[in-house]
């Protein structure tokens, strides 16, 4: 055995499960291969690819030999990810046409001599909720949420609250099937557009009431077509992810879509060819679900059905906080030094405490995005203690992060660069969700709860005595404590000085 084969050999490996999790949908099969390690799904593999099986069904719900073919060569092609798989390690879910098509034994039939999988065809309520799994599992909400995800040939509409569903319905209405009923010959007509968000319009009628009744506080899409959407209004717009989609700004798009006359002419950068071709009856989807529920802003979530089969195979995530998960995964695969996070983090929150009302941080979103970056500002150390804060936001900036925005992780990944050492000004990110006041402000709450812990030692802070007033903080110590600790004493002299670059003065008294 060579050194690098025996390298390996006395590391010890933490316990994964390797799972994989395959949406035949209507327009696309989605496949997700992820192990669960620490806690956390890690997504290892995907395969997406369109096969707008919905356009292979007629009027009678006969999907034809074509469609069947297409459908089992994308199988084929999906079997090579999974060789090796155990039976109990990987779910196949079939949606909106194989629900719907009357010979959809003849297509399982067929894929049980490709796959040696179980292929579930799930009804259109628990198509919904496993979505809203998806959601629930990977974006945190404070309250109630709305989910609506636009499949080929049938839309999904969730209420929930934490990972709870309480409202789960499915419409007979997809950007496939629309597209074929209202945009067949490519032309895209407002009479056309008017005709089919009259027609969603009507279907909507079933589950308008009861939905605007129950309510919701933030409204999430999921999906390719609601991703394309959602690109496209945003697309002269940076940060676009943290910026919600409105209804003005999808009217705006259809606007230019009818400008446009033809699928064939809608140029956009960021619209694909296998998107492009359903795209029409995606938007008249949406604008009637925006109408029909009087919704005001909708944010995006990649999350979706394959997610939600994921976390419903993995026992152990159902019910564990987003964010609170994310964090104790980061913790373990770091080796963070809790017991320090932890100092730091109590230290942060009672500066917070003292310093909300007079620096403006009232609120819960500066109380969790100051914790995590408190708990996690050390990531970086296991790369080198040396710049431990450059290393540390450059994983929080680019790992997995489950529960968080882009903006609240590029926050994070903000705050913990500039938890030590120089501040460069020009340096920070601007915010569209986060005042920059307020960022300089968490910066440096941070910093001070950081340095004060800087011994690493419980119990070595005495009371202190925190005054704060718009644009300072004094730190007044026991008499004689701070005149025994020089090293201290010397670093906040030191971090007074770099108070200034964030238009804030550290005054110590002692």
């Amino acid at each position: 055995m060579t050194e690098h084969e025996s390298i390996f050999d006395g590391v010890e490996s933490r316990e994964v499960s390797k799972v994989a999790a395959l949406d035949i949908g209507s327009n696309s099969f989605h496949l997700v291969v992820a192990r669960i390690v620490a806690g956390s799904v890690q997504i290892l593999h995907r395969v997406k690819q369109k096969v707008r099986l919905a356009e292979g069904l007629d009027d009678d719900n006969i999907l034809s030999d074509e469609a069947i073919e297409r459908g089992l060569a994308m199988l084929k092609v999906i079997a090579e990810s999974l060789k090796g798989f155990e039976p109990d390690s990987v779910r196949i879910v079939a949606t909106h046409t194989l629900r719907k098509a009357r010979n959809a034994r003849q297509f399982i039939r067929a894929a049980k001599d490709v796959l040696p999988y179980p292929i579930e065809v799930i009804s259109g309520v628990e198509e919904a909720r496993l979505i809203y799994s998806g959601v629930a599992h990977t974006n945190h909400a404070d309250g109630q949420q709305l989910v609506v995800d636009i499949g080929g040939g049938s839309t999904e509409f969730v209420i929930g609250k934490g990972f709870k569903p309480l409202l789960c319905r499915s419409l007979q209405m997809g950007c496939v099937s629309y597209t074929q009923k209202f945009f067949a010959n490519g032309e895209l007509k407002r009479s056309a557009f008017n005709k089919a968000i009259t027609s969603a319009a009507q279907e909507l009628e079933m589950i308008d009431v009861k939905y605007r009744k129950l309510g919701w506080v933030q409204c999430v899409g999921t999906s390719g077509t609601i991703r394309s959407l959602f690109t496209l209004c945003q697309q002269d717009k940076t940060n676009e992810h943290d910026i919600p989609v409105t209804l003005k700004a999808l009217r705006s798009l259809m606007d230019q879509f009818i400008d446009a006359g033809h699928v064939d002419k809608l140029d956009f950068p960021n619209l694909s060819e296998d998107r492009r071709v359903v795209i029409a009856g995606g938007i008249a989807i949406l604008i009637a679900v925006f109408k029909a529920l009087n919704i005001k802003a909708l944010v995006y979530s990649p999350a979706a059905l394959r997610e939600g089969v994921l976390y419903q195979m993995e026992d152990e995530l159902h019910h564990a906080d987003i964010r609170g998960r994310t964090a104790s995964s980061l913790a373990t695969r770091y080796d963070v030094d809790t017991s320090q996070a932890t100092m730091v983090l109590n230290t942060s929150l009672m500066l917070l405490r003292k310093a909300e009302k007079a620096w403006k941080l009232k609120g819960q979103d500066f109380k969790n995005m100051l914790g995590w970056a408190a708990l996690l500002h050390e990531v970086g150390i296991q790369i080198n203690s040396r710049g431990v804060q450059r290393h540390s936001a450059y994983i929080l900036a680019n790992v997995d992060m489950p529960g968080f925005t882009q903006e609240q992780q590029l926050l994070l990944a903000t705050l913990v660069r500039f938890h030590r050492k120089k501040i460069r000004i020009s340096d920070l990110p601007s915010f569209n969700l986060f005042d920059s006041n307020a960022v300089k402000r968490l910066i440096a709450l941070l910093r001070l709860g950081a340095l004060l812990n800087l011994k690493r030692q419980e119990q070595f802070l005495p009371d202190m005595t925190i005054d704060v007033n718009p644009s300072s903080l004094s730190l007044r110590f026991p008499e004689g404590w701070l005149e025994e600790k020089p090293i201290l004493s010397a670093d906040l002299a030191s971090e007074s000085q770099h108070w200034q670059a964030l238009d804030l003065e550290l005054l110590i008294n002692s």
